[in-house]
């Protein structure tokens, strides 16, 4: 015969109020319940479900209204989201007791105006008394699941879940079972006390007074008597385990904070191409850094594999060569060793050149002190921009290098890509998907680099 299942509601006599004795106002509806063979009460391997509502009021975790905001922050280990809607703001948050829910789990429905509702102080602890006062009386031997609503993330619609447990094997574990085809299960976990909280749920009512319900059929569920007991706080997904460890709040949090700290120079790329609508997104991070004199002076030459690149920086080379021979006196050893530091713009599968257009917004003062002074505003400029698009690409899984060799032939790059003398190269930029990761980066203290001013 195939496994049945019999869910009962118990109505309650009043509504639960504080310092109620609730397994002694259970204790008459439970020897009174009525099922279909015409039986009444309780029976061995029965489990008792009942609401975390009347739970906590009889608890006394009731406050009142005005103190909803300070309840939840009290009763919140951290904040999960913040969903705005019409009537206000959201709070879902993780509760101390280790659940994740809107509002600290705290109810305004179904207790008097003006207060709201907590939730239990240890649901666990509050399900082990209740199931010791029920089994001494009753004389039945039977388990306790208190329940509260949940919503559930990707969603609709609400469900009711266990909080606390007594005498109730919340989890069973299907690793090394063999299914009907003879397969070894591997990670399947069943939330036995969740899916009867659920099923309870069904014959319970809001609205009705009927916040308990009884269970029967699963008494292959009940723990053996004198063992370990871990309650519903076993059901908690520990942090390490969990693949959603940070809420939207976090996760934006964490990313600011990291955003500049994590991008470091990649100079070992892979041969995967990088799209268009990445460097385009890193571009819009870069121009929304400061410019002098409200300018939009930034100017960004994006080159990939091509003949034109390649003449580039063979010019550039050639300047290279020039320089480190008749001006620094260097071997043709010497400079072959300096001009392959550059090669990695020859391989990146984009180099970018960035530059600052003077002839966008400078002012042109008639001395040569403020004039030096108006251009290297703009260099600063543009180095935040240079930084900002550094950022982004990072951000964006890219690898970038930095590297200033436009900047010692600047005359050679204007020639070459036909610049106005306008333009004021900021170096060049490798870009591609990192080879591999780089290393962690050393620490660095601010002390090192902070001076203070004091009076004296």
């Amino acid at each position: 015969m195939s496994p049945a299942l019999q869910i009962v509601g118990v109505a309650l006599p009043q509504r639960v109020r504080a310092a109620d004795d609730l397994p002694a106002l259970l204790e008459t509806p439970l020897r009174a319940v009525q099922w279909p063979d015409g039986s009444t009460g309780l029976a061995d391997g029965d489990i008792v479900v009942v609401t975390s509502k009347v739970v906590a009021k009889a608890e006394g975790r009731v406050r009142q209204a005005v103190m909803r905001e300070q309840a939840i922050d009290e009763e919140s280990l951290r904040v999960i989201a913040v969903k705005q809607t019409p009537r206000g703001a959201t709070k879902i948050v993780q509760t101390r007791h280790g659940l994740v829910l809107a509002a600290a789990g705290i109810d305004a429905s179904n207790t008097d105006d003006g207060t709201i509702v907590l939730l239990p102080e240890d649901p666990d602890s509050s399900a082990m008394q209740l199931s010791a006062h029920l089994q001494m009386k009753l004389g039945v031997r039977l388990g306790v699941i208190v329940t509260d609503t949940m919503g559930r993330p990707w969603r609709l619609g609400l469900t009711d879940v266990a909080i606390g447990s007594a005498g109730v094997a919340t989890l069973d574990d299907y690793t090394d079972r063999v299914d009907a085809f003879g397969r070894q299960l591997e990670t399947t976990v069943v939330a036995i006390a969740d899916e009867i909280a659920a099923a309870a749920d069904l014959v319970k009512g809001k609205v009705t007074n009927t916040p308990v319900a009884v269970v029967r059929g699963l008494g292959a569920s009940l723990l053996a008597p004198a063992s370990p007991d871990a309650g519903a706080r076993a059901m908690v997904r520990p942090l390490d385990e969990d693949l959603f460890t940070l809420g939207t709040q976090e996760a934006i949090a964490l990313g600011r904070r990291l955003a500049v700290t994590e991008r470091r120079t990649v100079r070992k790329f892979t041969d995967q191409p990088v799209s268009d609508e990445v460097i385009n997104q890193a571009i819009e991070a870069a121009i929304t850094s400061p410019a002098p004199h409200h300018s939009t002076a930034w100017h960004f030459t994006v080159l990939r594999q091509s003949a034109a690149r390649t003449q580039l920086l063979d010019a550039m080379a050639a300047r290279w060569r020039t320089d480190l021979a008749e001006i620094d006196g260097l071997d043709a050893a010497q400079i072959d060793r300096r001009i392959r530091r550059g090669d990695l713009l020859r391989t990146a599968p984009v180099v970018l050149l960035p530059a600052m257009d003077l002839a966008a917004g400078a002012h042109d003062y008639p001395d040569e002190v403020r004039r030096a002074a108006e251009r290297d505003m703009f260099l600063v400029a543009g180095g935040a921009a240079v930084q900002s698009l550094l950022i982004a690409l990072s951000a964006a899984g890219l690898g970038a290098a930095w590297i200033s060799s436009t900047m010692f032939c600047a005359d050679v790059v204007r020639r070459e890509l036909h610049w106005g003398d306008g333009l004021l190269p900021l170096g060049a930029i490798a870009i591609g998907h990192p080879l591999e990761s780089p290393p962690p980066r050393p620490p660095r203290s601010a002390e090192q680099f902070r001076r203070d001013v004091t009076d004296h």
